[in-house]
This record gives structure tokens, C-alpha cells and sequence, in this order.
């Protein structure tokens, strides 16, 4: 008996002891910078920012022919072909699209480059200067991806739009960048369409697919994309390269697209950081590109990318300027078609990742979220042994990741991978050996999910457009969650005081301010808005660039960032729309029902709560008028059909306001007693604290969300 005793106690004494003995590993440290005073770390691997990782090579454009040149007889970028679109109706009468594709067409290096030449050429031929700018507006596919270099081979500017982009939003940012020629596709063409008596400088148009309506618009010359490949292939123009410090790209957030009317100038200037335009040099995405190479491990001419976001995201653009770099190979797919059970794919035929098989993959929480739903349903409808063997697997893997040793290693891990998930892998093709998540803050949840089930890293990043997404990144060995990393190669990461918010880096057991990041990856600011610009961008006595982020976090001792906090009143949500709490809220307090309102808006989630103080006099009139009985006014507000009277309201002013339907709140409630200056809730002026009220109120924010 004493043997079994001591055989058990002997590896839990060993895995304590060396828990005890196991030294922090410095992902950062410290650095000595020059700007406003704070507590700044470095990545512990790169003493100074690193600026590009290619001897000789400062610009995007130069990166790009070297990888062809080295690569030239290799497969680059491939599309799937289309075999079958159909419509299927469902019981209920709505219409779905469905799609059969088959295997991908690939386009090789030597062919790709040869391609952005004729395109290049085109363009010149078309009647496009260099001082003008370009516009491309439409889904990711590879003739975005080839256009992109042919403007960079010309050094012509890129404006890039989301595909998704409301009208007064893409008027707005074509306008304010005199956009002259737009490169989109067939859907996006027709949107151009509506809003092209609004347009002030758009004299020519390009159409990715080879249907479009000639007779769009008598203002427009209109050429297919083949026909100005055809072109430039006839008369070829000599590249016109830029310099590092030439801007590449304009870039437009993508946050909401629902701007005020254009006549209320003062609100539109004040919201108009929605569809702000951030410039962005070859030397900045350069830098990013640089940086990531370093810490995505073993990255190279064997990997296969997947990409799918858009490309008007520097994630994506990012990524898809890495890949050719290294020699790796880029296939096109859809969120709506990514998997064999996405929207889009028709029953029986296989989605993207089942048909390219990638092995590195770029993501947005969101996309996780549901491929860790979509496996869990199918497990819990499974039910029985099935699902009794997934939650065992998952848990003994789970213990090893959280670094038990009594979780499953080894043999044991195999067999899991092997008999478990093995099915699972195979949802995004099986050989997926790193992730990339940014864009949002990922669960812990699904962190460990994908972990486990994908049997891959994730290196989640913090990072802005501002920033080129490049400030922070986790490490391939870091398994902790709710935390950004450290400072990628390119980035310097400090906080600085926030005595108002009460962050200070003399907090303790941690530094705690507002998170500033400087280096080569931080943009020279926001098109024709100077004013925004000199507000958050600063350059040091030492010539580095800084951007204040607005985002408050703290740095645990390894040198890795959390973030905890925001500064402003705009926040992200879980599929990467802005809200600005502050518009919103002006908005909705117009209702009668309402006295006071705080929208609240959780970057894990894609929709918005809110806290209402009803107002007694409307609210008690309206009860009284539909005969809901109550004994005061506080019971009043509990009732259901009291909140339901309340939200409707709210949706119906959201809708009159023009808010999109991320803005306006999806769940309620409802309070009785006002917000005071006494009670600490509002200031002397009346003004929320929104702080103080989400911390009084944090149980009832929590139960919304469920």
C-alpha cells in the first residue's frame, strides 16, 4: 500500500518543485525611449524596431519582384473554379444561393508578375497619372491582389474600401481622396452606380468580372479587367518604383457606415473617424510584414494560406504581402464558403479549406467562434458514447495545456488526436499548423478549443490600422489566455499615465496607463485631417513616430500586454464594427420613455446592451393607457411588456436615426431610479460616468449577455 502512496505522490512533489524552480521567460523588456515619460517594453529579441528582413529590399513593391524572380516556375495564386450556381428555396419561401466549385486554377509566380506588369501598363494606357489615386472596391480574390501591385509597380496610391461599405460612407471616402479611377466588381459596380451622381472625380471604372452593364454611367469609361491586362500587354510602360517613404495605401476603417446628413457639419466631423482614411507608406506595412516573418515559426516556401478576410483590412493585406515573400502559396476562398457546411456550398461538394488544405491561416474571432460552435453542436447531437469520448479527450487535453501532468501527453495525446479530433482538423483541411487571430479580442474559450481540437497555436495580435496592425503578438510558445503578447520586432510598447481613468505605471503589482506604440509600422496619420492627426500622432526628440492608441493595458512580468481598458467611447465589436457609444446614445434619448441611457458594447460579442432609467411620467402613462397593472413604479419596469414598449421604442428612433443594426441595442434594462450627481453615476454637468455606472451595474450588464 505504502508503494501506490508513494507513487502517487512522488510526480505531484516533482511537477511542484519544478513549478517552483521554473524561471519567467522575458518575451519583453524594457527599453530607454524618448517622448512623454512612461514605462515602455521592446520584443527581448530585436534592441531596436526592425524596419525589413530583406537585404536591399525598403518597399513593397520591391519585395514582390523578388519573390517572383526567386519563385518564378512555382504556383502563387489560385482561384476555384465555378462548376454550378443555383437557387434553393426553402419551406418558408426564402431564397438562398448555393454554389458547386471545384479545384483551384493557380497562376504561377512568373505568370503573376508578368499579369501586374500588363496591368500596370493598362492602367498608364487607360489614361491614369501617377498623382492619381486608385480606388479598389470589392470582395478578396486574386485580381484585388493583382491590381494592388500593379498600382504599387506604378507607385499609385491605393484607396482601399470594404466591399461591405454603405453608399454615404463610400461617397464619402471616394470624394475626399478624388479617387479617378475605381477597380471593382460586378455587385460593388452596381453601388457605384447608385451614388454616381454624387461622385466628383471618378472618370474611369474597371470591372474585376467580365459581365457588367457597358451603359452604366455616360460619366464613366467602363473596361473589363481582362481588357486592360490586354492593353498594357500590347504597349508595356516601364515600372515607375517608389521610395520607402511613398505612401502605398489609404486605408478606411471599418467601422460604421452610417453617417449623419452631410448638412449637419458638425456632427459629421465628429463621427467622421468612422470612415477615416489612415496613410500608410511602403516603409510602414513593410515593417509589419518584416516583423511577423520573425515570429511565425518556420514559415516558408512550404506553406499554403488561405485567404479569405478582406483586404482592405491590413491583416489580410499584410499577410498576403508575407506569404509571396517567403514562397508560400496564396488560394482564394469565402467566409461563406470556407467549410463544407458553409452557407454558401451547396450539400454534398466540399468548401475551400477542405480543397486547398492550408497549413497557415489568418482569422477573425468571430470565424473561430462559429467553427467552435459548428463542432460543438455536432457533437452534442451525436449525444451518447460519442460525445462522452469528445468531453473526456477534450478535458485530459485541456489539464496538459493548462500544464498539469496528469493531463494527456505522449501516447496518450496521440491516441486522442488519432481516434478524436482528428475529424475536427479536417473541418479546415487537416494540416493547419499555425492560426493568426486579430482584429478583436479572442475568448479564452475558444482559444483553448482551437488549441486542442486544431491541435494548432494561435498567435493572437494587438495592433490597430493606425500601427499597420503592427504592436503586439504572442508567441508560438506563449499558451496563456487574455493576453496581446509582446511587442512584435518592428513596435515599441509604452504606457503612460491616465490619472483620470486612475491607470498609472506606478501601479502595482503591475504598470498600468494608456497604450502608445512607436516604430517604423506607425502611419503618418490621417488623410486631409491634420487637426486628428497632431491630436494622437507625436513625433519624439529621438525621430520616432508615436500613435496614442486610447486603449488602456498593463504589462505582466514577462513583458506581455493585456489590454483592460479604453479611453474613448468607441469600441470594436466581435465582428469588427465601430460603435460609438456617445452618437448612439444622443440618438435614442429623444425616445419618451427614456431619461437616461448607457449603451454598453462587449468587444466578445457582435451587439450591444443598454442600461435605461425610464422616464416615470411617460412610462406610468403608457401602462396605464394599455391597463398593466402595478403596485409602483420600480415592479412597473420589471414587467416584460414594459421592456418590450421600451426597446421597440429605442429601435424604431435607431432606425429613424439611420443607426446600423450593430448600434442599436439588442437587450435592455430597464431601471427606476435616476442617475444623480449624489449617486456618483452622472457629473455635476449630468454627463454618465460611464466607469462608475458599469461597475454598479456589472450584474445586470453580465445578464444581458446571456
Amino acid at each position: 500500500m505504502t508503494g501506490y502512496i508513494v507513487g502517487a505522490l512522488v510526480p505531484i512533489v516533482f511537477t511542484l518543485l519544478l513549478r517552483s524552480s521554473k524561471k519567467v521567460k522575458k518575451r519583453g523588456v524594457p527599453v530607454d525611449v524618448g517622448g512623454e515619460p512612461g514605462y515602455t517594453i521592446r520584443n527581448s529579441r530585436f534592441p531596436s524596431p526592425v524596419e525589413t528582413s530583406w537585404e536591399g529590399i525598403s518597399t513593397l513593391a520591391e519585395l514582390f519582384e523578388q519573390a517572383c524572380k526567386q519563385h518564378a516556375d512555382k504556383p502563387l495564386l489560385g482561384t476555384r473554379k465555378m462548376i454550378l450556381r443555383e437557387v434553393e428555396v426553402t419551406e418558408d419561401g426564402r431564397s438562398f444561393e448555393k454554389v458547386h466549385l471545384g479545384d483551384y486554377d493557380w497562376l504561377t509566380y512568373g505568370k503573376t508578375f508578368e499579369t501586374v506588369c500588363d496591368f500596370a501598363s493598362g492602367l498608364v494606357q487607360l489614361g491614369h497619372k501617377r498623382e492619381e489615386r486608385v480606388a479598389i472596391f470589392a470582395d478578396t480574390r486574386e485580381e484585388w491582389f493583382i491590381a494592388l501591385q500593379a498600382c504599387f509597380r506604378l507607385n499609385v496610391t491605393v484607396v482601399t474600401i470594404y466591399a461591405s461599405l454603405g453608399e454615404e460612407a463610400l461617397c464619402y471616402s471616394l470624394n475626399e481622396t478624388e479617387v479617378t479611377t475605381v477597380i471593382c466588381g460586378n455587385k460593388e459596380l452596381k453601388k457605384l452606380v447608385n451614388i454616381s451622381g454624387q461622385l466628383d472625380t471618378v472618370t474611369r471604372v474597371i470591372c474585376m468580372d467580365d459581365e457588367f452593364p457597358s451603359s452604366a454611367n455616360s460619366r464613366w469609361t467602363i473596361s473589363s479587367f481582362a481588357d486592360v491586362k490586354s492593353v498594357g500587354r500590347a504597349s508595356p510602360v516601364d515600372a515607375d518604383l517608389p521610395l520607402s517613404a511613398d505612401v502605398a495605401v489609404i486605408m478606411y476603417t471599418s467601422g460604421s457606415t452610417g453617417l449623419p446628413k452631410a448638412s449637419i457639419l458638425l456632427t459629421l466631423l465628429k463621427y467622421i473617424k468612422f470612415v477615416q482614411g489612415v496613410m500608410m507608406t511602403h516603409g510602414n506595412v513593410l515593417a509589419t510584414v518584416s516583423a511577423v516573418m520573425t515570429i511565425v515559426p518556420g514559415l516558408g516556401s512550404k506553406d499554403v494560406y488561405l485567404a479569405y478576410l478582406p483586404l482592405a483590412h491590413i491583416l489580410e493585406l499584410a499577410a498576403e504581402n508575407l506569404i509571396p515573400a517567403v514562397g508560400g502559396i496564396i488560394g482564394y476562398g469565402t467566409p461563406l464558403t470556407l467549410t463544407d457546411t458553409s452557407n454558401k456550398i451547396k450539400r454534398g461538394t466540399k468548401g475551400d479549406a477542405t480543397v486547398l488544405s492550408p497549413t497557415v491561416m489568418a482569422a477573425v474571432p468571430a470565424i473561430l467562434d462559429r467553427v467552435r460552435d459548428g463542432v460543438r453542436k455536432k457533437v452534442d447531437a451525436k449525444g451518447g458514447l460519442a460525445k462522452k469520448l469528445f468531453d473526456l479527450a477534450y478535458s485530459r487535453r485541456l489539464s496538459a495545456i493548462n500544464g498539469s501532468w496528469f493531463g494527456a501527453w505522449g501516447l496518450e495525446k496521440f491516441l486522442w488526436d488519432f481516434l478524436v479530433f482528428k475529424k475536427v482538423r479536417a473541418v479546415l483541411g487537416g494540416r493547419i499548423r499555425f492560426l493568426l487571430s486579430g482584429g478583436a479580442p479572442l475568448s479564452a474559450d475558444t482559444q483553448r478549443f482551437i488549441n486542442i481540437c486544431l491541435g494548432a497555436p494561435i498567435g493572437q495580435g494587438y495592433g490597430l490600422t493606425e500601427t499597420c496592425a503592427g504592436a503586439t503578438f504572442s508567441e508560438v510558445d506563449d499558451t496563456s489566455i487574455g493576453r496581446a503578447g509582446s511587442p512584435l520586432p518592428c513596435s515599441f510598447v509604452k504606457l503612460v499615465d491616465w490619472p483620470e481613468g486612475g491607470y498609472l505605471i506606478s501601479d502595482s503589482p503591475m504598470p498600468r496607463g494608456e497604450i502608445v506604440v512607436g516604430g517604423p509600422s506607425v502611419t503618418l496619420g490621417y488623410f486631409k485631417n491634420e487637426e486628428k492627426t497632431k491630436e494622437v500622432y507625436k513625433v519624439d526628440e529621438r525621430g520616432m513616430r508615436w500613435f496614442y492608441t486610447g486603449d488602456v493595458g498593463q504589462f505582466h512580468a514577462d513583458g506581455c500586454l493585456e489590454i483592460i481598458d479604453r479611453k474613448k467611447d468607441i469600441v470594436k465589436l466581435q465582428h469588427g464594427e465601430y460603435v460609438s457609444l456617445g452618437k448612439v446614445e444622443a440618438a435614442l434619448s429623444i425616445s419618451p420613455y427614456v431619461d437616461n441611457i448607457m449603451l454598453h458594447a462587449d468587444p466578445f460579442h457582435s451587439y450591444c446592451v443598454a442600461l435605461v432609467v425610464a422616464a416615470q411620467h411617460a412610462v406610468e402613462d403608457w401602462a396605464s393607457k394599455q391597463g398593466v397593472a402595478f403596485t409602483d413604479f420600480a415592479e412597473l419596469c420589471e414587467k416584460e411588456e414594459t421592456i418590450k414598449e421600451v426597446l421597440s421604442s429605442l429601435v424604431q428612433i435607431g432606425k429613424k436615426a439611420r443607426l446600423e443594426k450593430f448600434e442599436i441595442p439588442a437587450k435592455i434594462k430597464l431601471l427606476s431610479t435616476p442617475w444623480t450627481p449624489e449617486s456618483g453615476l452622472v457629473t455635476a454637468a449630468l454627463k454618465i460616468k460611464r466607469e462608475a455606472i458599469r461597475k454598479t451595474f456589472s450584474e445586470d450588464l453580465a445578464k444581458l449577455y446571456t
